[in-house]
């Protein structure tokens, strides 16, 4: 099955791995502090997505990475905005 093509399926497939993350290590390990830096997880997921860009261009689905990419820097803004306030 092929996914259609469009920025909301590359914003879904983008927001996948920032929850996953969030749920993994903000349930799991609520204490947890990986290296003194809190955002490890966070940063591997929007690694990932980046990874999944690079894949939806290469397979011309142009729409569907923009979504992704759209995705991860929303990701992005939101780890900066909750750290800030988690740290304050």
């Amino acid at each position: 099955m092929q996914l259609k093509n469009s920025i909301l399926t590359g914003l879904l497939i983008g927001l996948l791995l920032p929850a996953a993350a969030w749920v993994l290590f903000a349930r799991l390990y609520p204490d947890t502090v990986i290296l003194n830096k809190p955002a490890i997880p966070y940063l591997v997921a929007i690694g990932l997505n980046l990874f999944v860009v690079k894949l939806c261009f290469q397979r011309n689905a142009d729409n569907t990475g923009k979504g992704v990419m759209l995705a991860t820097f929303a990701s992005m803004l939101a780890m900066v905005f909750i750290l800030k306030v988690r740290i304050s």
